[in-house]
């Protein structure tokens, strides 16, 4: 009973061992550099698979990259971040100028997950088989201009890139905004 008693403490004290880990201070874009006002720690109890930066490297996340959409009050993790931003070794960045009412009503971020998907010629008949579609991530946003053109800087494959390319040159191309999850 005695071993039984004593092995339980050490489970329940083992169970609530806190360390400090890097914590995000506010919501951060994805491809947006990290600045110290980004980044706070926090004692926290995590299990031992879960990936997280010690506190004690907190100074050196500064001037890193977010590889993905940082979210206020998360654990962040040590593939959440990068030395570089947009593009990354694989990726190419496509500009795609959009006009106001190309533009989805909710707009766009960072960090948003697109389909680019390949359209026929105005006042053509719907395609007859599926369209060519590219799976992207909105890296920059610019401010519209004059007329209301968004020009939006979108992350693709590097197979990808230059037939995405050429629908951004012809302006043959739809939006298909997917749902934001957890970017991860």
């Amino acid at each position: 009973a005695m071993v039984g008693a004593l092995t339980a403490v050490w489970l329940v004290a083992a169970a609530g061992q806190r360390s400090g880990v890097v914590v995000m201070a506010r919501d951060v874009a994805y491809g947006a550099t990290l600045t110290a006002q980004d980044l706070t720690v926090a004692d926290v109890c995590l299990d031992p698979s879960v990936a997280a930066i010690p506190s004690s490297d907190a100074g050196s996340l500064v001037g890193q990259v977010a590889a993905v959409r940082l979210v206020a009050g998360s654990v962040l993790a040590p593939s959440q971040v990068t030395a570089a931003g947009p593009p990354g070794p694989g990726e190419v960045v496509v500009p795609l100028s959009l006009d106001h009412d190309r533009v989805p009503a909710g707009g766009l971020l960072p960090g948003d997950r697109l389909l680019v998907v390949d359209t026929p010629p105005e006042q053509a008949d719907p395609p007859s088989t599926d369209p060519a579609v590219f799976e992207t991530i909105v890296a920059r946003v610019g401010v519209p201009d004059l007329n209301g053109v968004v020009v939006v800087d979108v992350v693709a494959t590097d197979d990808d890139g230059p037939a995405l390319a050429a629908r951004a040159a012809t302006g043959r191309f739809a939006l298909v905004v997917q749902p934001r999850g957890d970017d991860s």
